[in-house]
């Protein structure tokens, strides 16, 4: 079919967006654009294996990771319908080795369960996804842990462990393995050929791209991870498998009111909203509702976007860690969109002397919560947990980050503090970190924490202190460096070879001044205790 004038200029400006990918020996993406059915653009850039030179097309696949979680969802919505499967009831009565708690299948859905998630279980006793790990190990982890982030239906807080228990609930309830369920109640009767749930590592995909970190100044390098993955990203697929899913929404096959249940809103308790849904998250392009989710992995991005409104789909998957999805899924969005009176303009970007002063390190003792403003790379710049992401301006004077994942808002308060707004009507007040205290001495010793199985021994390195970490899957590793903070809070760093993140510690201590537990918080868990044995 020949292409409009239109589509051909829009192709040549997506292709300036991915050109640095184009170059000999990089790896790359791939993209489509879809609107009203009709698919508009779909190629790809850069190759799917930088050994054996095999460039990215429609039709290479991809660990699509977070993206899954839409699909476990639905295979659990069909069981409800059929009255196999109750939202309202909590996950332990299909899953009789969990703990009682007041948690309902519903809120797991929605990120509102408070449950915290697997990997950081794992984490904190210094087992990370490049290391070998079974199913029933991750299961365990949920099993052992009885500690909740904050009293379900409250708060959202992202947390693979609600969609790995959905996945096992769907296995208990069908006697299926969950990709076996996915393919034929989903995958086979879409047509959707080249996706498929892969949870082993070794399992052979055909098509499958080589995941990568780094970039052409530093040099490519392949992306390793040991996890199985399950309910919570175990898919791989394809940029056209995709754009058929979404079809999916506007013309349903497997069930009329599916697209409806996915997206349905569900308010937190007190009447706050929560813009994640079920499996997805609304957010918007220039005020323009999207539907959506993103995927991570190492090596492997990806950014499913509709905007339901103007019938537009825009798919970016990547197989390099370098490449933002969510950002250029976004531009490419809103390229199409240009003409559309719903479209507000842009907003304008903030701005190096905004930021400069009130550039620093901010922290809540009472939270705890710490985080460092800066401007990075020509933008205001956040980085909580270790973790790093971009502030933009709002309307209503915040500034926020700029995709949902992150409740994070801003702005400046009275006698150089800032007000910051982490969700659910939580708006605190941060202070600059001046000089960090040096870290206490009373906190050496041995602390356990029942809900992780996590075994931390703080002793003196130096001039300093760390923390060697053991848990149940793995003993020994990296020292974890700590950081002062103030009297009562220390920074510990966790070193990886794919995220490098942080978690606070609370000395808790008793009238003697003897610290007696730590309570421990990092971008996951929130609050959760290591009582000191020794």
């Amino acid at each position: 079919m020949p292409k409009s004038i239109e589509t051909i200029a829009l192709e040549r400006r997506i292709d300036a967006l991915f050109a640095r990918y184009t170059l000999p020996g990089s790896p790359g993406a791939v993209v489509a654009v879809m609107r009203n059915g009709a698919v508009e653009i779909s190629k790809g850039y850069g190759l799917a294996s930088i050994e054996l030179g095999v460039p990215i097309t429609p039709q290479t696949r991809f660990r699509i990771a977070s993206v899954s979680k839409q699909f476990t969802v639905t295979a659990a919505l069909l069981l409800a319908e059929e009255g196999k499967l109750k939202l309202s009831d909590p996950p332990h009565k299909y899953l009789s080795e969990l703990p009682s708690l007041p948690v309902t299948i519903d809120q797991m859905m929605r990120n509102s369960s408070g449950l915290p998630d697997f990997l950081e279980l794992l984490r904190l006793g210094g087992h990370g996804l490049d290391k070998p790990a079974r199913p029933e190990d991750l299961f365990a982890a949920c099993v052992r842990n009885r500690h909740l982030n904050f009293a379900p239906g409250s708060r959202f807080l992202y947390s693979n462990s609600n969609f790995l228990l959905l996945g096992r609930i769907i296995e208990k309830l069908t006697k299926q393995k969950l990709g076996e369920v996915l393919a034929e109640r989903i995958f086979k009767p879409l047509g959707m050929n080249n996706t498929m749930l892969a949870a082993e590592i070794d399992t052979v995909i055909p098509g499958l791209a080589t995941a990568y970190l780094g970039d052409a100044t530093t040099g490519f390098r392949r992306a390793g991870h040991a996890y199985p993955q399950g309910g919570e990203g175990g898919l791989t697929s394809t940029v056209e498998d995709l754009l058929i899913w979404s079809r999916h929404f506007d013309a349903p096959v497997l069930g009329k009111t599916l697209p409806t249940q996915l997206a349905a809103a569900q308010p937190l308790t007190g009447g706050h909203a929560n813009a994640y849904r079920r499996g997805v998250a609304v957010g918007d392009v220039r005020g323009m509702e999207t539907v959506g989710h993103g995927g991570l992995w190492p090596g492997f991005r990806t950014e499913f976007l509709r905007v339901p409104s103007a019938g537009l789909v825009v798919v970016v998957i990547a197989n390099l860690g370098s490449v933002d999805p969510w950002r250029l899924a976004h531009t490419i969005a809103a390229e199409v969109l240009v003409g559309d009176k719903r479209l507000k303009p842009a907003s304008v970007p903030l701005e190096q002397k905004e930021i400069k002063p009130i550039a620093g390190t901010w922290f809540n003792a009472e939270e705890p919560s710490l985080f460092e403003l800066a401007w990075r790379n020509g933008e205001a710049t956040v980085t909580q947990n270790g973790m790093p992401f971009v502030l933009a301006r709002h309307a209503d004077g915040w500034f926020a980050a700029e995709r949902g994942s992150f409740e994070f808002k801003l702005k400046p308060g009275r006698n150089d503090t800032l007000r910051v707004d982490l969700g659910a009507g939580r708006v605190l007040t941060f202070h600059k970190l001046g000089k960090r205290k040096a870290v206490p001495a009373a906190i050496a010793g041995t602390y356990l924490s029942a809900d992780t199985g996590a075994t931390w021994r703080i002793e003196r390195q130096g001039d300093g202190f760390a923390a060697h970490v053991g848990g149940p899957l793995i003993a020994g590793g990296a020292l974890w460096p700590i950081t002062g903070i103030d009297a009562d809070t220390v920074d510990v760093a966790t070193p990886g070879n794919w995220l490098n993140v942080t978690q606070l510690a609370r000395l808790e201590r008793d009238r003697a001044g003897k610290v007696g537990a730590l309570i421990v918080s990092t971008g996951r868990i929130k609050n959760m205790r290591f009582e000191r044995t020794g």
